[in-house]
């Protein structure tokens, strides 16, 4: 099963984490990566740029809207995300509880649907097994 790690903040995490030596988050971050590669759990990530450089698009009856960034409050963005495929709830939450985020900070935890969970005969489901098979060809 895959699992989706969400890093969310605070202000105050933010404003702490200033004050920390940048080169020690590396550190920390590069050590917890890689006991996730050795243990084989780790299927992708990464730390997303602020914000105010990103943008939203919003569906509403009309043409969608386009808002440039910064777009919410602190608490309501996310700012990086680990994808694992391990065995089980349990094991992801033993995954993101080792995660060196200080205080102030959370990890939202959500499973990653795949085709299993869908009709299985249903025509876009089957598509989606041939994409899924064929990326994976071309990526090994």
């Amino acid at each position: 099963m895959k699992y989706m790690l969400i890093m969310r903040t605070t202000d105050e995490a933010l404003a702490a984490a200033a004050e920390v030596d940048f080169e020690q988050v590396i550190a920390e971050m590069g050590a917890y990566n890689e006991a996730m590669i050795k243990a084989g759990v780790l299927a992708g990530g990464d730390g997303l740029t602020d914000a105010a450089e990103g943008f939203v698009v919003e569906f509403t009856d009309e043409e969608p809207l386009v808002t440039d960034g910064p777009y919410g409050e602190t608490k309501e963005l996310f700012n990086g995300f680990w994808i694992l495929d391990v065995a089980s709830a349990e094991e992801a939450a033993e995954w993101a509880r080792k995660a060196p985020l200080g205080k102030g900070n959370k990890l939202e935890v959500r499973r990653i649907t795949g085709v299993e969970d869908f009709p299985a005969d249903n025509e876009w489901i089957q598509k989606e097994k041939v994409w899924r098979a064929e990326a994976e060809a071309k990526n090994s």
